[in-house]
């Protein structure tokens, strides 16, 4: 099966430009393609996983991938998706970031010669001169298409800032750098991409008369249509000081039924022949296709090894409470004789407030070495918490808060 077949056989194909050229392109591992990502953390998370993956996918059948960072472009903030404008980052911060994403990205793409190359797009986009750049490029963009576009629709609402209306520019820009000088003929994103997307390759064509193509990845969603990656606490980091290892791992086994299949095929790199057959899978087989999916993208991740310890210790947790040794686990700067439950719930993360908190314990969801907690007013005595408690958040979710 040919690298083009296979990653719509995976569901991964969204949106194309030009299907047959496209597929000529990456079949004949004749792709130099880039890949954008907006340095908007310390850390890369989840829907960064998806993109990686498929880098790393072309990589292996013979394609050239470019990584981009945008320590340019992180400078204005992308509004595609977004209801509210992004907070603006310093120089400095932005910088940091870029750093701890290239250290992160070694894990997955192979760079060197005649390998995948990683560019900054401030090496281009700081140095522009605002006249010049409006007299190269300004005549090839339609303000009435922009405001067309999908990336804007939901910030005119609330009011779309001049600021964020020049980042589809700035991307467009971008492709049209790369192509021009390091050839790259095909672009990949997200799906809430393909305005940006288009503009650069509408760009190149109008400046260079060249054709370069662009495709949309699927987002990552699962069966409700939300984005997959948050929890209550937040997003599901790659870096494990800010997502533990272990946290990763059960994030990915206790996915809904339904989403499982679709997360093999789209984050792993399992034959697709195996994943048909786990889809003929039902009840309790289920389960073990979870902690399947869990271990490959934990090893991806973080290692076979770390993979190994994560899987060993979620399962002697599910026995009878057994081996804690990974469990994740908090430091508490409370000083009081006793605690309050709510205040060690929100201080572990495990709820988001003591509202949240409360309603929890009300509802049974919680239990604290073992036993159920039905009382909002329940306190644990500070000699047990300098031993270190265990509790439990519904049937899944562990979690040991000591001081």
């Amino acid at each position: 099966m040919n690298i083009f077949e296979e990653l719509q056989k995976r569901g991964l194909i969204a949106q194309i430009t030009n299907e047959t050229e496209v597929k000529t392109l990456i079949n004949s591992g004749k792709a130099k393609f880039y890949i954008g990502f907006d340095p908007t953390a310390d850390s890369l998370h989840v829907g960064h996983f998806m993109a990686l993956c498929l880098m790393r996918r072309l990589q292996l059948a013979g394609n050239k991938p470019i990584v981009l960072i945008g320590g340019g472009t992180g400078h204005i903030g992308d509004p595609s998706g977004r209801s509210d404008m992004r907070t603006m980052m310093t120089k400095e911060i932005i910088n940091h970031n870029c750093e701890c994403f290239k250290k992160q990205m070694e894990r997955f793409i192979e760079f060197g010669q005649d390998k995948a190359i990683m560019v900054n797009n401030a090496d281009w986009l700081l140095g522009l001169n605002y006249i010049e750049l409006l007299r190269e490029v300004g005549s090839c963009f339609s303000v009435n298409n922009m405001l067309r576009a999908e990336c804007y629709k939901q910030r005119m609402e609330k009011g779309l800032s001049f600021l964020e209306f020049n980042y589809m520019i700035m991307q467009a820009y971008d492709f049209y750098h790369l192509n021009t000088h390091y050839e790259c003929n095909l672009q990949f994103g997200g799906d809430d991409q393909w305005s940006n997307m288009l503009a650069g390759s509408d760009l190149i064509r109008k400046k260079t008369g060249k054709d370069a193509h662009s495709m949309t990845i699927t987002l990552l969603l699962n069966s409700q249509g939300k984005k997959m990656g948050k929890t209550a606490s937040g997003a599901i980091w790659l870096d494990k000081n800010k997502t533990s290892v272990y946290d990763f791992y059960q994030y990915w086994r206790n996915v809904e039924d339904q989403d499982v299949i679709k997360c093999l095929k789209l984050l792993t790199f399992l034959p697709l022949e195996k994943i048909e057959e786990m889809e003929q899978w039902k009840d309790q087989e289920l389960n073990k296709a979870k902690e399947i999916l869990a271990y490959e993208l934990t090893s991806l991740v973080h290692g076979e090894t770390e993979a190994k310890i994560a899987q060993d210790s979620a399962k002697a947790l599910f026995l009878n409470g057994g081996d804690d040794s990974n469990m994740p686990t908090t430091k508490l700067s409370f000083v009081e004789e006793e605690v309050p439950l709510v205040d060690i719930l929100v201080e572990c993360k495990l709820t988001q407030s003591k509202g949240e908190a409360k309603r929890l314990i009300q509802q049974g969801g919680i239990s604290v070495d073992e036993e159920k907690i039905n009382s909002i007013d329940y306190k644990i005595d500070r000699k047990k918490l300098i031993k270190g408690v265990k509790i439990k958040k519904g049937k899944k979710i562990f979690h040991k808060a000591i001081i």
